[in-house]
């Protein structure tokens, strides 16, 4: 299918599987653009709040399971909600029927003339497709900051001006559901184990996240991570003009680090950007993330003026590291909710030099834990854990002698248990390790609940 045939979708018989923001958004625009479209959710009727409204747009709403009779009609496409697993009985009947199942991101590429930047990563993505947002804002270049991090991309790429440019944070998942997805600049930030539960293999994982370069040509962008061997390894099959970044200063041509300055390297002439001394945000890990925002906007056309004026005073993302508040006593909250494996939590005690109070725990997903030995004998002066993991996150502060260390109900009493042992200067942070839906929705909600129970203090 050709780019931006809208008219693709008229008269075909589509079942979107999954209500939530996505699954409702693309519902509501595939019956704009004429298709005939069938939503199933496996919540029960009382909780699909939205059927009603699409209802009323025309569209069927079948919810409380995956009734059979929904492929008692041809089916031509399945477009499902990124985090529903390829296991359930709907996805593996329309795969042995030879139906197409996508992601939205899929529809989103195929509805717009406009350029898109794809961000995809196992750390890092939400910072750095802000950052590029933001360093594009800067430049006058029109960015849609969308996807991933909370607005439905195919939502927005349906309204994009000619003059705008749709800068996206992807998952593993929604890239795992599309066929001719190309981005015009795509850029892979790390591959670290995760969401193996959803994926069941590493392979799937890495092939998912490969997604992102495969239908790339040679008038397209890549930008890789040369410090990650499991990214590196993928070079050999990308078609695009590959560019780089290092924090190590290994680059063929893109970003590095040198004598604490960020340079540009082309063509073996090198240009400075930055002192990495002059940048607010904080954390090595960050700098990855910088570093990779600076090859994809150098790359779409923002001059290093904007890049530096940006870096300056950049502050993050919610939920990343965020600074929350110093208390009267001197104690110093961060809020890092959006830590849901052990790496993101190693990369935010490698951010500090302070004394950390670790809050950590959540959804038990198998994983052992012991990645975090050697950080919490260098960051952590006491633990606090909570969640289905609690124990065994406890056990890690017991390996390596923690004499603080704790386990409670919930996070606001992780808060207040925090400030009662904290010294002034020490660091409150919350970084899970874990994935949320154990006790909350999201993530977000985590991270909320943990500022607001800071803010009572």
């Amino acid at each position: 299918m050709n780019k931006n045939q809208m008219n693709y979708y008229s008269d075909k018989q589509i079942l979107v599987l999954g209500l939530a923001k996505s699954g409702t958004s693309v519902a509501k625009l595939l019956s704009r653009l004429g298709a005939n479209v069938t939503v199933n959710d496996a919540k029960q009727e009382g909780e699909c709040k939205e059927k009603n409204e699409l209802e009323k747009l025309g569209i069927k709403v079948v919810c409380g399971g995956h009734p059979e009779s929904l492929f008692d009609q041809h089916v031509d496409l399945v477009v499902k909600n990124p985090g529903i697993p390829y296991t359930i009985w709907p996805i593996q009947k329309a795969i042995s029927l030879g139906i197409p199942v996508i992601t939205e991101v899929e529809i989103a590429y195929q509805i717009t003339q406009r350029p898109m930047i794809g961000i995809t990563g196992s750390n890092g993505k939400t910072t750095t497709t802000t950052l590029i947002g933001e360093i594009l804002k800067e430049a006058n270049l029109n960015p849609i900051v969308a996807g991933n991090i909370g607005t439905v991309l195919s939502e927005q790429a349906e309204i994009a001006h000619s003059n705008e440019v749709l800068v996206a944070e992807l998952s593993s998942f929604q890239l795992k559901g599309t066929i001719y997805f190309k981005p015009s600049i795509a850029i892979l930030l790390n591959i670290y184990p995760s969401h193996l539960d959803y994926h069941q293999t590493m392979e799937d994982y890495i092939e998912s996240k490969s997604k992102i370069f495969l239908r790339q040509t040679s008038e397209d962008y890549s930008v890789i991570n040369a410090d990650c061997d499991l990214c590196m390894n993928l070079k050999s099959n990308i078609k695009s003009q590959t560019y780089f970044f290092s924090t190590k200063g290994l680059v063929e041509r893109g970003a590095m680090i040198k004598d604490k300055t960020i340079v540009w390297k082309e063509d073996n002439h090198v240009e400075e950007v930055i002192d990495i001394r002059e940048i607010f945000l904080r954390g090595e890990h960050n700098l990855e993330n910088i570093l990779a925002a600076i090859v994809a906007t150098k790359l779409y056309g923002a001059h290093f003026k904007d890049i530096k004026k940006v870096l300056k005073s950049f502050r993050g993302v919610e939920h990343r590291q965020e600074y929350v508040r110093k208390t009267d006593k001197g104690i110093i909250f961060y809020n890092d909710s959006k830590a849901t494996n052990p790496t993101a939590t190693i990369n935010a005690l490698k951010s500090f030099d302070e004394p950390i109070i670790l809050i950590a725990g959540g959804l038990d997903r198998g994983i052992d834990f012991l990645d975090l030995v050697e950080p919490f004998k260098k960051h952590v002066k006491a633990l606090i854990t909570y969640g289905q993991s609690a124990e065994k996150i406890k056990k890690i502060g017991q390996l390596v002698g923690l004499q603080m260390n704790f386990t409670v109900d919930n996070v606001n009493t992780a808060v207040i248990e925090a400030e009662r042992i904290a010294s002034r200067e020490d660091i409150v942070l919350l970084s899970p390790a874990c994935a949320s839906w154990d006790m909350f929705a999201s993530f977000e909600e985590r991270g909320r609940i943990f500022k607001e129970a800071v803010h009572r203090l």
